[in-house]
């Protein structure tokens, strides 16, 4: 019989249980499924300057508002694709994503209007969400300490195709326009649903978690009651909201230093190549790519310090780019954001991996879909305003006081369980 000083059976034994119908080679496979589908849809936005004026739009006047149609119709469309995925099936929704990316490319490439190719925008936001579908494909067979790895791993794939997709459409550039490249890049999605229609459909629902029988505590020995499961087995809703809340914020402070990021380097550092300007912006995602594995598996116990070291390291890379005034220091800030990328996209995935237990992931996902995607327009619109009324540094500063202000909000609510405990250890009762 046990007792209350009965020894607490290893969270870790339990968290990495896969399920049987899908294992590591599966888990690869929707990755790189995602990795070749967003080769168009990373690659060619930053070439929308260059494919409007075959539409007509001679200035590229509408190349700001349309960057961001497909994120703005995405975040609408992400929760409702969840709901769907988890009453109709997550392998056929996440193949709807695929198709409906190859259907929106095919349109866009063909396209001889603005209009035209502004509807292919919307629908490739309607219709794709490939990354929330995938996520709810793996949040649905794995669960713990498999699903965040697998998280983290489909984090590399945005991260690669980010990277590797804007230099393979310069390149092909002179034989192809970024425009007809649109038609081209569709048989990648077309590919990838090919491949994924070869694995296995994940259960409908899942099994409630073991119920808790003490009380969690961190390393420090300080109590997590968030991390405490509920009756039903599911995350708190507090811990839920903070994980949407992180998520904007997160998005925010990260992409609001995007679109200028190229104006800033050539304003400080005159006679900067197009190459090394390429490479300065994909530093942080390269550090994301070599460091996201062991960093998940520092942090993958206490999640809440990576987020807030993660954020520290943004506030810090974001305000030193406005004082780099050389090659070396972008350098530098630009390693110093690729830590704290790496911080918080991991450590993200471990606090989603522990909030889908016992929630439908589809819509669990697709949730965190839309906030992201909300994040993303937000620092867009920020990132516009700013740099017209006081230029290209505004937008890294406006990041800066974005990251600080979750740092506070991330850190202070330890604070309180921090003395309690102390106390009670001081004056036992």
């Amino acid at each position: 019989m046990k007792t209350a000083t009965s020894p607490r059976v290893d969270a870790s034994a339990v968290e990495t249980k896969v399920r049987p119908d899908i294992g590591r080679r599966q888990v690869y496979a929707v990755a790189g499924c995602y990795f070749v589908a967003s080769f168009a849809a990373l690659g060619l936005p930053p070439y929308l300057t260059e494919i409007l004026p075959e539409l007509g739009d001679g200035a590229a006047r509408w190349a700001g508002l349309l960057y961001i149609v497909p994120t703005i119709f995405g975040a609408i469309g992400a929760p409702l694709w969840g709901r769907l995925a988890d009453r109709f099936g997550r392998k056929r929704l996440l193949l709807r994503a695929q198709l409906g990316l190859a259907a929106a490319f095919l349109l866009a490439g063909w396209a001889d209007s603005i209009g035209t190719f502004a509807t292919a925008l919307v629908i490739q936001g309607v219709l794709g969400g490939t990354f929330a579908a995938s996520n709810g494909y793996l949040g649905a067979a794995l669960e713990g300490h498999a699903l965040s790895r697998a998280l983290t791993l489909m984090q590399g794939s945005a991260r690669a195709a980010l990277v590797c997709a804007p230099i393979v459409v310069g390149s092909l550039t002179p034989w192809l326009s970024p425009h007809r490249q649109y038609a081209l890049l569709a048989v990648l999605p077309l590919a990838a649903a090919a491949m994924l229609a070869a694995l296995p459909e994940p259960p409908r629902s899942r099994p409630a978690p073991p119920q808790a029988t003490t009380a969690e505590a961190e390393a420090d020995g300080t109590p997590v009651v968030e991390a405490t499961a509920e009756p039903s087995g599911r995350a708190p809703a507090a811990s839920l909201r903070a994980l949407y809340a992180i998520e904007f914020a997160f998005v925010f402070s990260t992409v609001i230093s995007f679109p200028y990021l190229i104006a800033l380097i050539k304003e400080r550092i005159p006679g900067t190549g197009p190459m090394v300007s390429g490479i300065l912006f994909a530093l942080p995602h390269m550090c994301y790519l070599i460091a996201a594995i062991p960093v998940h598996s520092l942090f993958r116990g206490r999640p809440r310090l990576g987020i807030a070291l993660g954020f520290g390291c943004i506030a810090l890379g974001l305000a030193g780019h406005g004082f780099a005034d050389s090659l070396t220091s972008f350098v530098a800030v630009r390693l110093v954001l690729g830590a704290g990328l790496t911080l918080g996209l991991v450590c993200m995935s471990v606090l989603a991996a522990d909030c889908a237990k016992g929630r439908a992931p589809g819509g669990l996902f697709g949730s965190i879909e839309f906030f992201s995607k909300a994040g993303a327009v937000a620092a867009g619109v920020a990132a516009a305003a700013g740099n017209d009324w006081f230029g290209p540094t505004a937008p890294v500063l406006t990041g800066t006081a974005i990251a600080l202000v979750t740092v506070l909000a991330t850190a202070l609510p330890r604070l309180p369980r921090t003395l309690r405990t102390r106390r009670s250890l001081r004056c036992p009762r």
